[in-house]
């Protein structure tokens, strides 16, 4: 897979929020994007996962135009800003329903990946009792689950305890194997250099160094 982002702008109420980025990712390679809070990055993986309809650019899939040819990138796991879930269900029930939408993974895919992530199954806890970590936890695990071959990880490590911070790095480098394109930020210098092949560094809407 190969993601084409082409002149990238966002007006909003008549002023320049980010301005003509033109960025690429290719499938087998872990992109970081950095930069300070408000310089643009969370805008820019909305743009990828057409989130967002940008005032002036062009995102190509595999040389399709997000928006007209096809509507959202094929086989993508999203996860951008905190998550949020069902909060009267479980964990299990929430993302049993998540995974309803395509059906391609069954109940015994769901709670292999809980228990990866020390999350039991076959707890009743509603998810509104949840500590914001297992939350995050979550909001990983539906964005994994189902083997996409895209994944926009927007601060994935964020409230992870250290353990789990380094269960979902060991992940994203098999992943990273098995030619999945992975686009991410964070603030942590240590997430950027253990896994990523290229850094882009985001300042005031426009990419300043790579």
């Amino acid at each position: 897979m190969r993601i084409d982002v082409t002149n990238l702008s966002k007006i909003i109420r008549g002023s320049v929020i980010r301005d003509n980025i033109s960025i690429h990712f290719e499938s087998g390679h872990i992109y970081g994007i950095i930069g300070k809070n408000g310089s643009g990055k969370t805008m820019l993986l909305r743009a990828i996962s057409c989130l967002i309809v940008p005032s002036s650019c062009v995102v190509y899939v595999d040389g399709k135009a997000l928006g007209t040819e096809i509507s959202f990138p094929p086989e993508i796991g999203i996860l951008i800003e905190k998550p949020e879930f069902l909060g009267h269900l479980s964990g299990f029930e929430n993302l049993k329903m998540l995974s309803e939408i395509k059906g391609s993974i069954s109940d015994a895919n769901i709670a292999e990946y809980m228990n990866y992530f020390d999350l039991d199954p076959e707890e009743k806890k509603p998810v509104r009792k949840y500590s914001q970590g297992m939350k995050q936890k979550l909001g990983i695990i539906q964005a994994i689950m189902e083997n996409q071959k895209l994944l926009v990880l927007d601060e994935p490590f964020n409230a992870l305890d250290e353990k789990s911070v380094t269960l979902f790095r060991e992940l994203l480098i098999e992943y990273k194997k098995q030619e999945t394109l992975i686009i991410l930020t964070s603030h942590n210098k240590a997430d950027i250099e253990s896994l990523c092949d290229h850094t882009y560094q985001i300042q005031s809407g426009q990419i300043i160094a790579e």
